[in-house]
């Protein structure tokens, strides 16, 4: 690699080069039997996630939204509920609630590790919450056990929204376990990614599954029986091929990407004007995201994008601040840790396949910015 390569943001091929016999070879019996939805590779990737994670269910969806406003719904939230979501987040968290007829309450997240605060969650309950979402973001989990006691106390229902932690645990237990219920995203870019959309809920409580299988095929739970108002949101039997192949390799990347960040903590650790991602004691980290935060964000991103370093913002702009979610009524002020954040942070390239050279250019190109000097 010379110092003027490009750096990707993700490297999705190199993914595929790794499963692409085994991603054929399932593919053609798909196709030799003409098992084209819910069938037998669908059922086997659903046992083997929920294997992975540690519940005894796991309920393919068409994507993590979906995944997410089925778990929400399965665990009773309903039109003019109110649903708590930390302010830094992907939107999708709040649309599910809003989907429902739901209203989003967004709070404030810590300035360490931009995870929801359970002291804020608890000062935001009121009669009229009937779940807290709790976000694993950039790939290390929320503060779930304090959660768990506040929603135990107030009765209402924990959600895990787990879409950038695939494979990160916390005392033998997995992401998506550790609530009543959770949601996942298979979105192409996330640790375990499909080629396409997909999602799933995940639990131990067959009611639940039931109820999921159930909303997620029109509300019906044996054929032209329509108990509920459901949608159509099942796993495509190909992204349930895909998804299995890479499955087995998952916790071989998550190391890799473990490796990767503990390179860069090393070679930033002198970079002035870079603040680095700080560990939490609760749980394993699996390094979706590696997120720093500097000043003159938007500068320091467009140098290194035009120096062919593949970087990004994961999220410039917090909830209750989006013009989606202006109707809320919530300004500047709300969640000021979330907002000074969103200027500041700065996703590095992170993929199982980053080399040791790959890093040493993103480090070298992002040090130059920071100081103001040339590449």
């Amino acid at each position: 690699m010379t110092a003027a390569a490009p750096v990707p943001f993700v490297d999705l091929a190199s993914q595929h080069a790794e499963i692409a016999a085994e991603v054929q070879d399932g593919l053609a019996s798909v196709f030799s039997a003409t098992a084209f939805v819910d069938g037998p590779a669908v059922a086997d990737f659903e046992r083997a996630y929920a294997e992975f994670v540690g519940v005894e269910h796991c309920v393919g969806v068409g994507n993590g939204t979906d995944a997410l406003e089925l778990a929400l719904r399965a665990a009773g939230v309903r039109a003019g509920g109110e649903v708590i979501v930390p302010a830094n987040t992907f939107i999708a968290t709040a649309e599910a609630a809003s989907r429902i007829g739901a209203v989003p309450v967004p709070v404030d997240v810590d300035d360490d590790r931009l995870l929801i605060r359970p002291d804020l969650v608890e000062a935001a309950l009121t009669e009229r919450t009937q779940a807290v979402a709790a976000v694993h973001l950039f790939g290390q989990l929320a503060p779930m056990a304090r959660l768990a006691e506040v929603c135990d106390s107030a009765g209402v229902a924990l959600v895990e929204d787990a879409a950038q932690s695939q494979g990160a645990r916390t005392g033998g237990r997995g992401s998506g376990s550790l609530a009543t219920i959770g949601a996942t995203s298979f979105y192409p870019g996330k640790n375990l990614g499909a080629a396409g959309d997909a999602g799933a809920v995940t639990t131990d409580d067959a009611d639940l599954a039931a109820e999921v299988r159930k909303l997620r095929a029109h509300g019906s739970s044996v054929r032209y029986v329509h108990d509920v108002i459901g949608m159509n949101s099942r796993l495509d039997t190909i992204q349930a091929v895909y998804l299995r192949a890479k499955l087995d390799r998952l916790e071989k990347w998550n190391e890799l990407r473990v490796r990767a960040a503990a390179r860069y903590d090393s070679l930033l650790a002198d970079v002035p004007g870079v603040r680095r991602p700080l560990l939490g004691a609760e749980g394993e980290h699996v390094w979706h995201l590696y997120v720093v935060r500097v000043a003159e964000r938007d500068r320091v991103l467009a140098e290194l994008n035009a120096a062919g370093v593949g970087a990004g913002i994961h999220y410039p702009y917090p909830v209750h601040l989006t013009g989606a979610y202006a109707g809320l009524g919530l300004g500047p002020g709300t969640a000021p840790v979330a907002e000074a954040a969103a200027g500041e942070i700065l996703s590095l390239p992170m993929h199982p396949h980053l080399t040791e050279a790959m890093q040493d250019r993103v480090v070298e190109v992002l040090a130059g910015a920071v100081t103001g000097g040339a590449r």
